[in-house]
């Protein structure tokens, strides 16, 4: 996935669906309880933020296996804010219409980064 048109992780599909999904998050997160601030926004926040900061920082690494695990943390924070999601649907913060379309762009983001640790794998065997 990366190639030679790319320049900066913020030119990459990945980066951009990434942090599309960390807007939406901290919009919902507004209206939830104020009690939640340091809980679950607070949880779902980092999280959110943390996939594309590992898309970024992974792209930024030189060596192969160092990209594919920011790559790999990226994947996890993504899993770990869908979790985030059914809980806050849950517990009524989040309508069920939100949840579904935030699980299906996470979803879209795991196969895209998928996509970069597959990209990053072949590069490790060629070597």
């Amino acid at each position: 996935m990366e190639n030679e048109g790319i320049k900066n992780f913020f030119d990459l599909k990945t980066w951009k669906d990434a942090h599309e999904i960390t807007i939406e998050i901290y919009i919902i997160t507004r209206d939830f309880p104020k009690d939640e601030l340091f809980q679950l926004v607070s949880q779902m926040r980092r999280a959110a933020a943390s996939v594309g900061a590992n898309i970024a920082e992974g792209f930024g690494r030189f060596h192969f296996k160092d990209k594919m695990k920011f790559y790999q943390q990226a994947r996890g924070s993504l899993v770990e804010l869908e979790n985030h999601v059914i809980l806050a649907t849950d517990l009524k913060y989040m309508n069920e219409n939100q949840k579904e379309k935030l699980i299906k762009k996470s979803d879209i983001a795991i196969q895209e980064i998928n996509g970069l640790i597959k990209s990053i794998n072949n590069q490790i065997t060629k070597s």
